[in-house]
């Protein structure tokens, strides 16, 4: 699909943000593994979620959906799968479940989408076997090979390649059958989307004790999840596109559907706007922003990597340098993210050093129309098309059907917000 976006004077009014993402996948492995019915309301249906969904029908979980919601019930037992689970390009849903198949009896085999299988998950498989089941891959990555049944006991897990191996130990170790000990060796990153899982364990009973900073976590075994109905807030990683488009526009819309609760990490970019110059307003769930000059600013994305392609597409219309730090990881996401941003915003005419681990992006003076390329990268054909609205000229966006990925109704959101948008 290639998505046209031509230079937008003014956007104006309101629309919600989509569900969250990261709540989905985490409620519907949550629900899986409680005996019982759990309804979700609100739940995010993208291909990614998607994915999470018919993996959790095939290890005997029971799902009915609604206009608005999906009902989860949990097996008895869980029971692998007698064919291998496509996990197509969802890295929540293979680094999810591979502690999780652990508790079936029988062998179950996670693959997915060439982008899928260039992304690591060798620390993980060593900290399922050293909990006890069998878990096999070649050199560390998908297609991954697992038979139970996960005995708990002691393992460690690296906390800089992604937070989402700590997630899966977490999510399985309670039903393991003895206690189980994590301990994350080097500093963890996304801190909050680990406490998002936490709080979502709480919600269904599960006991964890954990340190501080997160680098510990106690787990008794023999666990047994509660039946916990959700209720999927909002999602401001993607909503974040929404407003940094008013920001650079110079316009003023409203973004509804998003509580501002602890465990919404990416909530950090209505700091990270205002620090820019917006105007930012929030009311209830609702929150305003208005475009203004805006000013480069540095940022830590240890915490946020999902804000780093907005937050370089920002720079592309602020004064001065906009800094990126702490990104190393976004080399291993859909596309080696660093150097996909680079090459794009380099298209529209910004100035771009990238580094390992960072990036500077500084404004020219004037954004140019570009021939784009979303690297089958959601983020980066979002980032591209709001750049788009300030470009002269036309962008074109080739492979930007990838925004299903977490955000099918983007290019429709924005299109009713009055940007000026083809899709073919």
């Amino acid at each position: 699909m290639i998505a046209a976006i031509r230079e937008t004077p003014e956007l104006k009014g309101s629309v919600s943000a989509p569900p969250s993402k990261s709540y989905t996948h985490r409620v519907v492995m949550a629900a899986t593994l409680s005996k019982g019915r759990t309804r979700i309301e609100s739940p995010l249906f993208c291909e990614d979620t998607e994915m999470s969904l018919r993996a959790c029908q095939t290890f005997g979980a029971r799902i009915v959906y609604g206009l608005r919601s999906i009902t989860v019930t949990g097996p008895e037992k869980l029971r692998a799968p007698a064919e291998p689970i496509d996990c197509l390009e969802s890295g929540s849903t293979m680094r999810f479940l591979i502690p999780v198949a652990a508790l079936a009896r029988g062998r179950t085999v996670l693959t997915g989408s060439p982008g899928l299988l260039r992304r690591p998950v060798g620390p993980l498989i060593e900290a399922v076997q050293d909990l006890g089941a069998k878990c096999t891959s070649e050199s560390g990555y998908p297609p991954v090979t697992i038979q139970g049944v996960l005995a708990g006991g002691k393992a460690s897990i690296v906390g800089d390649v992604s937070s989402q191996f700590v997630t899966g130990l977490l999510l399985a170790c309670p039903l393991a059958r003895r206690d189980t000990e994590v301990t994350v060796t080097t500093p963890l990153e996304s801190k909050p989307y680990v406490r998002l899982t936490l709080s979502i364990l709480k919600k269904h009973g599960i006991v964890i004790g954990a340190s501080a900073g997160l680098r510990r976590f106690q787990i008794p075994g023999r666990q047994s999840y509660s039946i916990c109905d959700h209720v999927v807030p909002g999602d401001y990683s993607s909503a974040a596109f929404l407003m940094a488009a008013a920001a650079l526009t110079g316009s003023s819309i409203t973004i509804g559907n998003l509580a501002l609760e602890p465990e919404q990490p990416d909530s950090q970019i209505l700091s990270i706007l205002k620090r820019m110059g917006a105007k930012v307003e929030v009311k209830g769930e609702e929150v305003t922003v208005k475009g203004a000059s805006l000013r480069g600013v540095d940022v830590d994305a240890r915490d946020i990597p999902d804000l780093v392609a907005v937050v370089a597409a920002l720079g592309c219309m602020a004064s001065g340098t906009t800094r990126i730090l702490g990104a190393e990881r976004l080399r291993l996401k859909e596309s080696d993210r660093l150097s996909s941003i680079t090459v794009e915003l380099r298209k529209f005419g910004s100035k771009v050093k990238e580094e390992v681990d960072s990036l500077e992006v500084e404004a020219p003076h004037m954004l140019k129309a570009a021939e784009a390329e979303s690297h089958n990268d959601h983020r980066i054909a979002m980032a591209c098309a709001i750049l788009g609205l300030v470009a002269k000229g036309e962008t074109q966006i080739r492979g930007a059907e990838c925004v299903a990925k977490s955000y099918p109704r983007f290019f429709e959101d924005l299109r009713s917000l009055g940007g000026n948008i083809t899709v073919s």
